[in-house]
Parts: structure tokens; C-alpha cells; sequence
């Protein structure tokens, strides 16, 4: 088993980047940062799938073969000419002609709650105030699409929506499959008499609201209203797993993620805009190779099959898939078979919603290190997300103290993925 982190516990191109020279009255950098991003708008919805505790770069996206910092597992090729990755992604190497690598992601942060932090929100954790996740981001800026919630997190919490507000709050499923026991009436509480109840509640907040009108009280009235609109609709099949066939079920893993993952799936299917599976386990210390061969046998069928599902059905053309983690480990291994914390240079997996399938974006060193091409700064990939949905990312939003917030930090969109 992998040791527990004591941190758990604690509550462009650099040339160009450096560069002055001007065309036009702008600076080279920004000129080729701006070029091409006008597109059209493919991506409808987000799949994040959050790998927490750090998932190493090096034996999974990034293997190294024949240098000391390899490891165990040995690269294998692809769908996608030319990209290796994992031995132990062997049916996600069938459908990686659908996605793509970005191999050189340069993070700050090396704490797990400072780097999750960073990479769910783009910015970097202040004490003067708290960002939205890109979940609420994408939430805020598109519509909702029918009576399931608009942002949905499976297996575990994402982001709060902070200063977007209560709409923009992810609904939270904790185990895919199981009946969430608060949309419906308790036991003994006919269909007529809860109804009554609701009219009256309804009525006395809105009375209590009329003479004194409260922030908190709006939001919570918001909550029940969505509960209650999500209780009596008949998209709530999408959750019902049970209703699935053995064979598909069986297909992506019988496990919490194969599950999350089917589940997800199917919430896109009905317009859900943001779906965040959540999986922890990725901490691994010590004993890294048999946890990491232990997370490719159920990561594995799960991701294959979804891909192959969405791109059968004509979805993965509007539906985005992105995989990521707060770091990844450190390329030299320990003394106790493990990979430690490294926020340098890691990796992250997308596909679909307009991405160009077989593209590997930037590289590391020759020992998983540094960037050595391309370095790609976090909030990148919030401004990559958000231009394949077609949000500005550099639009601002005020809080409820009237500050200027932009929906990403200083982020450019890494535009060789389109």
C-alpha cells in the first residue's frame, strides 16, 4: 500500500516569453498566442476526470525507455503513429488516434492541497480570497440543458463555485449506480402529502425572504428548487446503472471508476455540461509500480470504452475528455520502490470536443524532469478547455464585493491541440 502523505494532513515558449520584439505595435508572444483561436465552437461538454494524490508522468503518458528513471513498465505503441505510451493502458493504446498528450506542463506548486487547488481553479491559493473550479467556470458560462444538474461530481468533491454562487455548485454523487436516497420522499410520505409539504415551505421562505431578504436563504431556496425539479424528472434514468446491460457494464470495469465513467457517459448524453469522476490512491510513496499497474487494470477499460462509445455515437466530437492531476512523481525512484511529489513537468490527457487526435504537445527532458519543448503553464489548460467551449477565458466576473475576477488565470489556449 502506498504510505500517507503528512501533506494530506496539513488542512511561450520561454524565448518568446522573454522576448520584446513587436509587429504591429504587440509583442511577438502575444501575436502568436492570439493566432488561430478563432474556431468554431465544437466542445458542448467537459468529462474531467481527477486523478488525486499525483499520478506519475513517467509510467503512464511519459515513459522513458532504456533511462535510469524507467521504472518497471515498459512503453508500447499506439493508434496514434508515432505516440507511446503505458504498457499498462493496452485497449486505451487502440483509441489514442482520438486523443492527445500534452507532456510538458510546468507547475509551482508540490503540496497536494496548494496544487489541487491550482489546477482546479488556475489560479494559486491566496488567504484573501477563494476561486471557482473550472466545473462552476463552464457552468457559469453555459446554459443549462434540461432538469439534470448542469455540473455533476462522482466518487468525491470538486471545487466549490465560491463567489459564482450556489447555481454553479456541482451536484455530488458518491457512489455511481446508487440511488441517492434524498430525491425522493422518506419512507411513509405519500407523493400528495410531500408535494404539500414543499408548497408550504415555499411559502413561508418566501414570506421570511420578503421582509428580510438574505443571500444564504436565496441560495438555499435555489437548492431546493433544483432538487425538487431534478426529483420529478424522468432524465433521472440516467443514474440508474442497474437498467445498463451486464456486457457494457462489464466492458468499462465493474469497479467505483468503471462505473463513474459509464455514468458520465450517460450524463453527457442528456446535456449534462460538466462531469468530474473523481480517484484517489495516486500518492504513491512508496511501492509505485504495483499501485500503478493496480490503477491501469481499472483506468484501463474504463477510458477505452468510453472513447470508443462516444466516437461510435458521434458524441466525442462535442464532448471533451480531460484527465489530469495535481503533479506528478519524481522521476528518480526512492528507496522505498516509490516516486515522491514533482510539480516541475508532468502530463495531461484530453481527447475529443475538438481535439486532434494523436497529437503530442511539448516534451520533457530526456528523464522526465523539466520541459524541454513547450512549456505549457496550468492555467493553460483552463484557457484550452474553455476555448474549445467557446468561452472567453479572459472575461471577468464580478464578486459580491464588486472585484473583478477573470474566469482563468492569464491562461492562453494551447492551440496545436486543434
Amino acid at each position: 500500500m502506498p504510505m500517507s502523505c503528512p501533506d494530506y494532513r496539513l488542512s511561450r515558449r520561454a524565448m518568446l516569453g522573454a522576448s520584446s520584439a513587436t509587429l504591429l505595435g504587440m509583442q511577438v508572444r502575444d501575436l502568436l498566442a492570439f493566432s488561430g483561436t478563432s474556431h468554431e465552437q465544437k466542445a458542448e461538454n467537459v468529462i474531467l476526470f481527477w486523478n488525486g494524490g499525483g499520478m506519475t508522468h513517467l509510467d503512464t503518458w511519459d515513459p522513458k525507455p532504456g533511462r535510469p528513471t524507467q521504472g518497471e513498465f515498459e512503453p508500447i505503441d499506439t493508434s496514434a503513429s508515432g505516440m507511446q505510451i503505458s504498457e499498462i493502458f493496452p485497449q486505451l493504446s487502440k483509441q489514442m488516434h482520438h486523443a492527445a498528450l500534452i507532456r510538458s506542463i510546468a507547475g509551482t506548486q508540490g503540496a497536494h492541497g496548494q496544487a489541487t487547488y491550482n489546477l482546479q481553479t488556475s489560479y494559486v491559493s491566496t488567504p484573501n480570497i477563494r476561486h471557482p473550479g473550472i466545473g462552476s467556470v463552464v457552468t457559469h458560462e453555459k446554459s443549462q440543458i434540461g432538469d439534470l444538474p448542469a455540473f455533476i461530481s462522482i466518487s468525491g468533491r470538486a471545487a466549490r463555485a465560491t463567489y459564482l454562487g450556489q447555481k454553479c455548485e456541482a451536484y455530488f454523487v458518491a457512489s455511481p449506480g446508487d440511488k441517492d436516497p434524498y430525491l425522493a420522499f422518506p419512507e411513509g410520505i405519500a407523493e400528495s402529502r410531500g408535494n404539500r409539504r414543499l408548497e408550504i415551505l415555499a411559502k413561508y421562505n418566501g414570506q421570511f425572504a420578503g421582509r428580510a431578504p438574505n443571500e444564504k436563504l436565496s441560495a438555499t431556496q435555489t437548492a431546493i428548487e433544483d432538487a425538487v425539479r431534478l426529483m420529478r424528472s424522468p432524465a433521472l434514468e440516467a443514474f440508474e446503472l442497474t437498467k445498463v446491460p451486464t456486457s457494457t457494464l462489464n466492458r468499462y470495469g465493474d469497479t467505483a471508476f468503471g462505473r463513474g465513467a459509464l455514468l458520465a457517459k450517460r450524463l453527457v448524453e442528456q446535456g449534462v455540461r460538466f462531469v468530474q469522476v473523481n480517484r484517489g490512491g495516486f500518492d504513491t510513496h512508496s511501492n509505485n509500480f504495483p499501485a500503478v499497474r493496480a490503477h491501469g487494470e481499472v483506468m484501463d477499460p474504463a477510458l477505452a470504452s468510453l472513447i470508443e462509445d462516444l466516437s461510435e455515437s458521434g458524441m466525442l466530437d462535442k464532448t471533451l475528455i480531460v484527465m489530469m492531476s495535481e503533479f506528478g512523481r519524481t522521476p528518480r525512484i526512492n528507496q522505498d520502490a516509490g516516486r515522491d511529489h514533482w510539480a516541475a513537468c508532468f502530463s495531461v490527457f484530453m481527447a475529443g470536443g475538438g481535439i486532434k487526435g494523436g497529437t503530442v504537445v511539448g516534451a520533457s527532458d530526456k528523464d522526465g524532469y523539466r520541459p524541454a519543448e513547450r512549456p505549457v503553464n496550468v492555467a493553460d489548460i483552463h484557457a484550452t478547455i474553455c476555448h474549445a467551449l467557446g468561452i472567453d477565458p479572459n472575461r471577468e466576473v464580478l464578486t459580491p464585493l464588486q472585484r473583478p475576477m477573470k474566469l482563468v488565470d492569464n491562461g492562453t489556449p494551447v492551440m496545436e491541440l486543434f
